[in-house]
């Protein structure tokens, strides 16, 4: 197991710089077409000689690129955590009225040496749970209403050490990092398209506004190829495996896999929708909630195993057998 997560952590570092050079390749892209299309001219004493820009587009095109992924990549650090929590609704969980919940975690940050991450609700009846933050010292868990009125406490305890397991293993942070990658590479795709239409020179500008809407085109195609096809990819290739060995080391953690498995059991039969989850929170949870469904091209694009293969591995290690 601690070879598959030392395996996963290298993977994911490789993954993320991939990322950053498609964002260079697309700055990159967008600079040739520049010196492609654009060639100034120069009068000199009525004489019009035509010019060339050099390399100059392409180095402004990457530095430009570059700088917008390492400025996402800062974000995501400083403000990943929170944004998540607030545009999932999620509120600080009363310690009073969640005592047993606050207990819990507590417990089990203390069994992995780490220390107790914050506690949130989200009042959704649909059951799920799911981990953030950059650092075990900045982590937080958060548990729906839903999950909370259906498990007993040996589930929840299960529900919890998995998120655990998410939270030392550092998986939370990479896919903050490629989940702000992924929602800023659409945001910048729909704002060039935007300006495209709107923009008097995408009504027709002359040469010059016709070279620069060229420009926009382009870089508005490959920023939503990254947004809604690449960057959905990487972050399955992230997550999928990173579930299932959450699974296994949340069971370490309790020493108990029938809270799990039970709690598991449960989620499997989910048919309620998680409202304030999109695709780029939803693989932080520990049910995918988009994935109760049975169309082949979505599956394309979960971010979790299926649930029965990690039912199938937990009765294993109940049993005694290796997963």
């Amino acid at each position: 197991m601690y070879h598959e997560i030392a395996s996963n952590k290298r993977r994911s570092v490789i993954f993320i710089g991939l990322f950053f050079v498609i964002w260079l390749a697309i700055g990159a892209v967008c600079g040739l077409i520049i010196k492609a299309v654009d060639h100034p001219t120069v009068v000199n004493n009525g004489v019009v000689t035509t010019t060339n820009l050099g390399w100059s587009p392409v180095i402004i095109g990457m530095a430009i690129c570059g700088v917008l992924a390492i400025g996402g990549v800062i974000y995501s650090l400083n403000s990943g955590a929170a944004l998540v929590l607030r545009v999932s609704g999620a509120v600080p969980a009363d310690p009073v009225k969640y005592a047993q919940l606050h207990n819990l975690v507590e417990a089990l940050a203390i069994g992995e040496g780490i220390p107790k991450p914050e506690v949130y609700v989200i009042d959704d009846p649909s059951p799920n749970a799911f981990a953030t933050g950059v650092s075990p010292e900045k982590a937080a868990i958060t548990f729906t209403t839903g999950l909370l009125t259906i498990m007993n406490r040996e589930e929840l305890e299960g529900v919890a050490g998995h998120e655990m397991s998410h939270i030392k293993n550092h998986d939370i942070r990479l896919l903050l990092v490629v989940g702000t990658m992924i929602g800023m590479a659409a945001l910048l795709a729909s704002i060039l398209w935007r300006s495209i239409f709107f923009s008097s020179m995408g009504r027709g500008g002359g040469r010059g506004g016709g070279q620069i809407v060229i420009v926009l085109f382009v870089a508005g195609a490959l920023l939503m190829v990254v947004g809604f096809i690449f960057g959905p990819l990487i972050r399955l290739a992230l997550s999928r495996r990173r579930e299932s060995l959450a699974d296994v080391s949340g069971v370490e953690l309790t020493r108990n896999p029938a809270g799990l498995l039970s709690a598991l059991k449960k989620l499997q039969q989910n048919d309620t929708p998680f409202k304030n989850m999109n695709h780029a929170t939803a693989a932080m949870c520990i049910d995918d909630p988009l994935q109760h469904h049975e169309a082949w091209y979505h599956h394309l694009y979960d971010t979790h195993p299926p649930i029965e293969d990690r039912i199938a591995d937990l009765e294993k290690i109940v049993s005694g057998q290796s997963v």
